[in-house]
């Protein structure tokens, strides 16, 4: 036998975990099952950005409410701010400061809403698993042995 017969034969014989020697005439087959392979893998990759988007879509979720409160709080700040100051003219410095304490009370609700959501804000990544695992594809259709 020359060496490229020799060759010839081999191909297609690992990656089904075939014995070596195996003639080249089922390369269809050798085809169809990387095309079936490939195409399981990028199921797989699909489902896993689908999920990785839902829990960044759920962090995000989570942090647009913390902000809305903030913006309540907000509001809040400046009826009962505006009010405070009001009462305080109208009265001369009398009953308007019990507002402007409410006041200051909704003005810390609001800044510890604000830092909390910013926070879960922060903490979404995206979807840094399927990114990662979608860079191997090419490695692994050339056959390279080493995948991150």
């Amino acid at each position: 036998m020359t060496q490229s017969h020799e060759t010839g034969e081999r191909l297609g014989a690992q990656p089904g975990g075939e014995p070596p020697g195996r003639p080249l005439s089922d390369v269809g087959e050798l085809v169809g099952r990387i095309g079936n392979d490939l195409s399981t893998l990028v199921r797989q990759e699909v489902e896993l950005a689908k999920a990785e988007v839902r829990e960044s879509a759920k962090k995000a979720g989570k942090g647009a409410g913390m902000f809305g409160g903030a913006a309540l709080a907000g509001y809040m700040v400046l009826l009962f701010g505006s009010v405070a100051v009001w009462w305080a003219i109208g009265t001369q410095l009398g009953l308007g400061w019990s507002a402007l304490i409410v006041a200051a009370i909704w003005a810390v609700i609001g800044a510890v809403l604000a830092a909390r959501g910013r926070q879960e804000i922060k903490q979404v990544k995206g979807i840094p698993r399927t990114t990662e695992t979608a860079r191997d594809i090419p490695d692994a259709l050339k056959g390279n042995e080493e995948i991150r």
